[in-house]
């Protein structure tokens, strides 16, 4: 569980809450207000997407909360080992390692290498399936960047109807002041809807998604030099220069205690 985003989203909400005052919070609902941005942001967003992207959205935000990230200081650990294995008994010796492995793109390539596969072809493949999962990733980011975009437009189209109805009805001079109150909250929810929800999301998205390209680049890399026999401190080598100073430092230290 990722309890930044958790405690950020509700923090930036008590923020708003505290800052409206309780006493006040009931000036700041208006069902049409919500039927316009909410319902008009989500329809306009089904009209760009397809249905199934929709529904699979879910479970894109899902992963923003519930994500079970891979450290690469433990990939590093793990490919090291393997490459100390196949110094020692051949890379034969990982087949059965292989079946051990839970993360399926790690799995392949061990495989692949196992199988005697050229290089070059390893390579293709597993580049391959980085790049569509890159573009997998992007594509459930581009759906919650629509809808902050989208949902600030319709705050802004809601408003435009507030005063359209306050501006038809200047007789009453006691409703203007409520009316213009009520056209505006559309655009507060606007705002709202895609700075605190939305926007969040779509940089979370791009963020873990940048990390788990980088592990399976590590990734690809390990099982390149596993192929080629490289030794096991080159390999570390290697693979450590993928990461900041901070984790390179861990990730060494955790391999000359092996």
């Amino acid at each position: 569980m990722d309890f930044a985003t958790i405690i950020g989203m509700c923090t930036a909400a008590l923020l708003m809450f505290f800052a409206i005052g309780p006493s006040n919070i009931t000036a700041f609902i208006d069902l049409p207000s919500i039927y316009i941005v909410l319902g008009g942001s989500s329809a306009a967003t089904l009209a760009a997407f397809p249905a199934s992207k929709m529904i699979n959205s879910l479970s894109v935000a899902r992963n923003v909360f519930f994500v079970a990230s891979k450290s690469p200081v433990e990939v590093i650990k793990q490919l090291v080992e393997f490459a100390e294995q196949a110094r020692r008994e051949g890379i034969l010796a990982l087949e059965s390692r292989a079946n051990e492995i839970k993360d399926e793109f790690l799995k392949k390539g061990i495989q692949l290498a196992v199988d005697g596969t050229e290089p070059d072809l390893i390579k293709d493949i597993l580049e391959t399936d980085i790049s569509f999962t890159e573009d997998r990733h992007a594509e459930g980011a581009k759906l919650f960047d629509f809808m902050g975009f989208m949902a600030p437009a319709f705050g802004m189209m809601g408003t435009s109807v507030g005063l359209v109805l306050m501006l038809g009805n200047l007789s009453d001079v006691e409703s203007i002041g409520p009316n213009m109150a009520v056209a505006l909250i559309t655009t507060f929810y606007g705002s709202v809807m895609a700075n605190m929800f939305c926007i969040p999301i779509v940089e979370k998205l791009k963020n873990y998604s940048r990390k788990e390209i980088l592990i399976r680049e590590l990734m690809l890399e390990g099982i390149m030099s596993l192929q080629s026999g490289d030794n096991p401190r080159i390999v570390e080598q290697k693979l450590t220069s993928f990461l900041e100073p901070s984790l390179r430092l861990a990730a060494m230290k955790d391999g000359g205690k092996k």
